[in-house]
């Protein structure tokens, strides 16, 4: 490329930079420089050191956003690892009627977050579908109280967050068992390896760097729930609030009666290092498996 023609990447690049900026690396080194502060909704922004940070180590409400945070992460990635995967292996053969049930298991995660936790938050009320089924079916005798008990909402949260990213785990799985070998399923059960059999010898280890990237996806989502807890608990996140995630509390204590911006900032980049943790352990225990 001729010198006078350097600069014409970069024109093409500017307004995508500028966005980037804009929307995103702006600010975050916005929110780094706010969590330093004691800034408020009203004013303020005078420069306090540590002092939120030593507010966060001595505030209950931060830990237990932090441990349900946590929690939600260690339940759903394994699910989401594993069930889209089951899903993708179900709906992979081509077989009359097929596009059809793929659309149907994708069709959530189009679905918006709110119409999602206004549906479930029915279906889980203390008179809805799913209460009736188990109260038709004897397994309960009273109505199961899905949205007023904390470790029940959380589980019912949990639940949610996994059916609605079903679909499009599903499909990134279905792109990786394009590349495993049909010849080794065809083999195996010539020598007469059953589903099971060749499901956990063959295509599981085919489609493990995908496992690893969906488990990744997932544990960087969980770590930023929101929308569920706070619809399907109708913005309560429990009984005292004992179901909040960490952003959940961050959006309370920034756009609250009080308006901590500074506090508020000061979580977000906990919460930052808490994903960026949560991601390293996460990779490097992958990595060491795929060493053994």
């Amino acid at each position: 490329m001729k010198a006078q023609y350097r600069w014409l990447p970069w024109l093409f690049l500017a307004p995508a930079l500028v966005i980037a900026f804009l929307f995103h690396l702006g600010p975050f080194l916005n929110t780094i420089v706010l969590a330093f502060t004691d800034a408020t909704t009203l004013g303020g922004g005078t420069f306090n050191g540590l002092d939120n940070f030593t507010s966060l180590a001595q505030d209950p409400q931060f830990w237990t956003s932090v441990r349900n945070t946590v929690l939600y992460a260690v339940v759903v990635v394994p699910l989401l690892m594993l069930l889209p995967l089951l899903l993708a292996v179900l709906v992979e053969r081509n077989i009359p009627g097929i596009g059809f049930f793929r659309s149907v298991f994708y069709s959530p995660v189009v679905a918006s977050m709110v119409v999602v936790g206004l549906i479930w938050s029915w279906l889980l009320s203390s008179d809805g579908a799913v209460n009736g089924v188990l109260q038709a079916l004897r397994i309960v005798q009273e109505p199961l109280p899905f949205l007023t008990d904390t470790s029940l909402l959380l589980l019912s949260c949990m639940l949610v967050t996994v059916w609605k990213g079903l679909g499009y785990y599903m499909v990134i799985y279905l792109a990786a068992l394009g590349n495993v070998s049909k010849e080794l399923h065809e083999a195996a059960q010539v020598d007469g390896a059953g589903g099971g059999r060749r499901f956990w010898s063959i295509t599981m280890p085919g489609v493990r760097p995908t496992m690893f990237l969906v488990g990744l996806l997932g544990a960087i989502a969980s770590m930023k729930v929101f929308a569920e807890i706070f619809v399907i608990s109708n913005g309560s996140a429990g009984p005292g609030g004992q179901a909040r995630s960490l952003v959940y509390t961050i959006r309370e204590v920034g756009l609250g009666l009080s308006g901590e911006i500074g506090y508020a900032s000061a979580m977000s980049l906990a919460l930052f290092v808490l994903t960026i943790g949560f991601s390293i352990l996460y990779l490097r225990s992958q990595r060491s498996e795929q060493l053994r």
